[in-house]
């Protein structure tokens, strides 16, 4: 006799959370989210969201499953929605299909809705968990989480520096100072981030592509920040494959230079500049006005200080190289602490190799 096995089950939500992740930087402004279906112990329907206005996971899995959902369990990395988008409820859905209970990892952060799908589920008889791998799904959908409360991208810094704290050598060169195992995994970043961004001195600079070199890949959109735009337009972000590319530059900006990446194929936006800068977070707001929900900043040194400076880091993402440099490009530039007590504080949250290299990821903290 086959005995059901015990309500909830970390490894099925497992599952789901690796379907999850393969729509990682594809489904913006929806979060990320995996499904199965479980009948008898056993898999009879799994799905993921793979891009915004396309059927939920639920929907996907409920489909695959067909009859056999009736009475069966169905784990879901995100609380199922109760209310029509572009596409309809998935608790509609899941009542219809039969299922009769229903696992999801963590609650949809979206306040207006917040906790809507489980109360409709419960009210019609269904058994509901919450909290299963928790973590781990708020880790996977960090963008969702802070754009759907702030309107804004989650912003991660992308460093990779020397032991001495340089991201290219005196005359300009950073090819390569982190080995071939970091730049792999920083493509596998960009691959899972909305958009990149770098500033007009990189783009003139280095003339780089900013896709994902990732088999099977998702090229994020290319966020250029400059006030001389025209000089761009014939940059390889422009004649080259990949994400749209997006040009950023205060409003003082004469027309022609902005017509000149426009007519290049560029998503032009016009920020509003104070003595001549432009402010993080309406930066920011715009961003998240276009539906980036994450975004991996790769550069330079004026843009990761004029963004740590401000405030508007969630994440830090270091690549340690073991090399010294000397004099060189320094990683963070463009503004100075008159104290250490005065300056960011950050917490590590991991430290681990890559290849030669070491990872450092940290966040930033209040002190005590």
């Amino acid at each position: 006799m086959t005995t059901r096995p015990e309500f909830p089950g970390a490894g099925f939500m497992r599952l789901a959370m690796r379907l999850a992740r393969k729509g990682a930087g594809r489904t913006a402004p929806n979060p990320a989210v995996g499904a199965v279906v479980v009948r008898g112990g056993r898999v009879v329907g799994s799905g993921y969201h793979h891009a915004a206005g396309l059927p939920h996971a639920e929907i996907e899995a409920l489909r695959r499953a067909g009859s056999a959902a009736r009475g069966a369990d169905l784990y879901v990395t995100l609380e199922p929605c109760d209310h029509r988008g572009r596409t309809g409820p998935c608790t509609a859905a899941i009542l219809a299909a039969g299922i009769a209970r229903v696992a999801y990892a963590m609650e949809d952060p979206n306040p207006a809705v917040s906790g809507r799908g489980a109360r409709r589920l419960r009210d019609a008889g269904v058994v509901v968990h919450r909290g299963l791998m928790e973590a781990e799904a708020r880790e996977l959908n960090r963008g969702f989480c802070c754009w759907v409360v702030s309107g804004r991208p989650f912003v991660t810094l992308k460093l990779a520096v020397s032991l001495d704290g340089q991201i290219a050598a005196a005359g300009g060169d950073s090819r390569w100072i982190t080995g071939e195992a970091a730049r792999r995994r920083v493509h596998r970043m960009r691959s899972e981030a909305d958009a990149v961004l770098v500033g007009g001195e990189t783009a003139r600079r280095d003339d780089p592509t900013l896709t994902a070199r990732v088999p099977r890949g998702h090229d994020p959109r290319r966020v250029i920040l400059t006030s001389r735009p025209a000089e761009l337009a014939r940059g390889k972000v422009f004649r080259e494959p990949g994400g749209e590319v997006i040009v950023a530059c205060p409003k003082s900006v004469p027309e022609r230079d902005v017509r000149a990446v426009r007519d290049a194929g560029a998503l032009v936006l016009r920020l509003q500049a104070r003595g001549g800068a432009v402010r993080a977070r309406d930066f920011l707001a715009a961003l998240g006005s276009e539906g980036v929900t994450s975004l991996l900043v790769e550069g330079g040194g004026r843009i990761a200080g004029w963004l740590a400076a401000e405030g508007a880091i969630d994440r830090y993402v270091v690549f340690v190289a073991p090399l010294l440099l000397g004099e060189g490009i320094r990683a963070v530039s463009g503004w100075a602490s008159r104290s250490p007590s005065a300056g960011k504080c950050l917490a590590f949250t991991s430290v681990r190799r890559v290849g030669p290299d070491i990872e450092i990821t940290a966040e930033p903290t209040s002190r005590d």
